[in-house]
């Protein structure tokens, strides 16, 4: 298992030593809140990478088949601001 497999996999059994022994009301309201924190800081980082690869050029077709994620959602990760006021 590579470092980068290794840090994941860590990752995953802290998550499981959040919750270890919690009620299920409480566990479900912890993940909750870590499913929501953690959401946002990969959408972060994963737009930071995406923006830094067009500043080097690339298509976003390019983007895309590197990333292994579709066209369209390289165009909606670009165009959408995380920074940005959500509408109420």
């Amino acid at each position: 298992m590579d470092d980068r497999a290794e840090e994941v996999q860590r990752v995953l059994e802290a998550i499981d030593a959040v919750t270890e022994g919690e009620p299920p009301e409480d566990r479900a309201r912890r993940l909750t809140e870590l499913l929501k924190k953690v959401g946002e800081k990969v959408r972060r980082e994963r737009r930071a990478a995406v923006l830094e690869m067009v500043e080097r050029g690339m298509s976003y077709r390019q983007i895309a088949d590197v990333s292994g994620i579709s066209f369209g959602r390289v165009r909606q990760i670009i165009a959408d601001d995380p920074d940005k006021p959500s509408p109420e």
